[in-house]
């Protein structure tokens, strides 16, 4: 998971969009803090030092996109999905 976000930033063009659909808490966390920050820990930040991180792809669904009723109905393992969204810069 970790190398496919690190890398598509180098595939999308400007404008383009990824889709990441996770099933686990691990997961969504790992997509939710690469989409955020660009990177998967905390970065600290110096006091002194201005140098802010510059990441490609923001967040495009401010909360994820979570299945409906109807959907889990169909399909039970539904129920975990989340769906992420980010644009590249």
């Amino acid at each position: 998971m970790k190398e496919l976000l690190e890398q598509s930033p180098s595939v999308l063009k400007k404008g383009g969009r990824l889709a990441i659909i996770s099933f686990h808490s691990l997961e969504d966390r790992l997509v939710k803090n690469y989409f955020k920050r660009g990177a998967f820990e905390e970065i600290e930040s110096h006091p002194f030092e201005n140098n802010p991180v510059q990441h490609q792809l923001i967040p495009v669904t401010k909360k994820p996109v979570l299945p409906g009723k109807e959907e889990c109905k169909m399909n039970p393992r539904a129920g975990s999905a989340k769906l992420r969204v980010a644009e590249k810069l």
